[in-house]
């Protein structure tokens, strides 16, 4: 009888312990229930301007938020709240106007504690740090969110120069400021003049540049603008068509032979000479055909005064001689004489 009385009270005591062990653990359950973090991304979050994106934001250990309040807000606005969820809902009224109707969450995640917030058709201005808090439990993440935006560039051919082809690539809408890199057909990074970057009134960034290639092996040069922070990159390819490469040998360029630059001057100088003579010549014969025109006349005038006085009483005889006179005049030079009334100009012609 006394062996079973101390068996009962062992079994009792053994009892009290295990009563009390699950007590406790359920205690430390709810207590570690109480203690949830509110847990967000390590990294940046990376959107392209008119894209859906995702704010990662959880309750870890899990939890059913769908009845706890969540704010998401951004310390550089005014107001500063982004999202408000209580009561089971979204409080659109407590907004930024810029965010109306473009947040959200995840409704049906809310009691699995996901609290993420959706960001519709993001904005350059939505770039920033965002505030993920739930009041119940004073717990808080931040998210970085980094807005970008990227295009494709175009090449083309612009001009060339000897056996050297330039080549200009442009690309516009970047944001933040990009690279451009120029690689020839094996990848290598080619020399090329400064970029040219342009920031227009809508933040984004046009950039553009030219380089110079020689004939290669392959002739494929590429493009390629990229932007590390926000891991874009964004390439075009160019075939150059070995037509555009103008090969000149040294001996067929007049700058580098000094042979044919000194024939050449040569040349020059002795055309100029023969047009110098030229001129030279013609004016001499001019002045001499002048002289002689000048004699002519002087002949004519003073042999129609000498006979105009020998036949004076002869007038037949006097006009027969004038009549072959002037003719013989007229084939040096006009010969004119007037005396009175008589005018003997143009005697051939009478």
């Amino acid at each position: 009888m006394l062996h079973v009385r101390r068996s009962f009270m062992v079994l009792c005591d053994r009892c009290s312990v295990l009563v009390f062990y699950t007590a406790a653990c359920f205690a430390l359950i709810h207590s570690c229930r109480g203690q949830s973090e509110v847990i967000g991304p390590l990294q940046p979050v990376v959107a392209l301007i008119g894209d859906d994106i995702i704010l990662p934001c959880n309750l870890d250990p899990v939890m059913d938020a769908f009845d706890m309040a969540v704010e998401w807000a951004r310390s550089d606005l005014d107001p500063r709240f982004v999202l408000v969820w209580r009561d089971g809902v979204d409080l659109e009224s407590k907004k930024h106007p810029s965010y109306t109707r473009r947040t959200s969450l995840f409704t049906d995640e809310l009691k699995n504690g996901n609290i993420s917030l959706k960001i519709s058709k993001v904005k350059l201005s939505d770039e920033g740090t965002y505030k993920c808090f739930v009041p119940e439990l004073n717990k808080h993440t931040t998210v970085q969110l980094v807005v970008g935006a990227a295009s494709s560039p175009a090449a083309e051919i612009n001009s060339t120069i000897s056996s050297r082809v330039v080549l200009q690539c442009e690309s516009a809408g970047w944001y933040p400021e990009p690279e451009l890199l120029w690689l020839d057909g094996e990848g290598n990074l080619l020399s090329a003049g400064p970029t040219e970057t342009l920031r227009g009134p809508d933040d984004l960034y046009t950039v553009s540049s030219r380089v110079t290639v020689e004939k290669r092996h392959s002739n494929n040069i590429t493009c390629r603008v990229q932007q590390r922070n926000t891991n874009q990159s964004r390439e075009t390819h160019i075939h150059v068509p070995d037509d555009f490469f103008i090969i000149i040998s040294p001996s067929s360029n007049p700058t580098s032979n000094p042979n044919i630059a000194i024939v050449t001057v040569i040349i020059v100088a002795v055309v100029l000479i023969l047009i110098v003579a030229v001129f030279f010549l013609w004016k001499r014969r001019c002045d001499k055909f002048s002289e002689s025109h000048f004699s002519v006349n002087n002949e004519c005038f003073s042999l129609l005064k000498y006979y105009d006085f020998f036949f004076v009483y002869n007038q037949t005889i006097k006009s027969l001689f004038y009549v072959t006179l002037g003719c013989v005049c007229s084939h040096a030079a006009p010969c004119f004489y007037s005396r009175g009334s008589q005018n003997y100009s143009n005697i051939c012609s009478e």
